[in-house]
């Protein structure tokens, strides 16, 4: 019996090897780990460079701003309480998109053998 593929999609967003699915991604938040525990993959691929805040900033930006306009058209509070609401959702928010776009991405750059670009001579 052969083992099905894995899922880039749900192996970068639970943060687990974009090989065998099991051994884990992360060692820290956000920092990778050399290699997984269970298949041994070499993480030095691995090179999400800006790409997750880049979604990031799209994601939270669209849902936050949304909100804001929503809350200001219908209740109009002060500004202070703008800046109460939505300064903790935005790093909130950030920070809980982090770790799963950064998985996600790293495992699709897996599963595409993306590479960084060379120019042969």
């Amino acid at each position: 019996m052969t083992k099905t593929a894995v899922s880039p999609v749900i192996a970068g967003m639970k943060g687990r090897c974009p090989r065998c699915g099991e051994g884990r991604l992360f060692k820290g938040f956000i920092a990778l780990d050399q290699s997984c525990s269970s298949c041994k993959l070499d993480y030095d691929f691995a090179d999400a460079g800006d790409g997750p805040a880049v979604f990031i900033m799209m994601i939270v930006g669209f849902i936050v701003v949304g909100l804001a306009v929503y809350v200001e058209v219908h209740y109009r509070p002060p500004y202070w309480l703008h800046a109460m609401l939505w300064l903790p959702s935005i790093v909130i928010l950030s920070a809980m998109l982090l770790r799963p776009l950064k998985g996600l991405l790293i495992a699709l750059q897996f599963k595409h053998q993306a590479r960084e670009g060379q120019i042969e001579k």
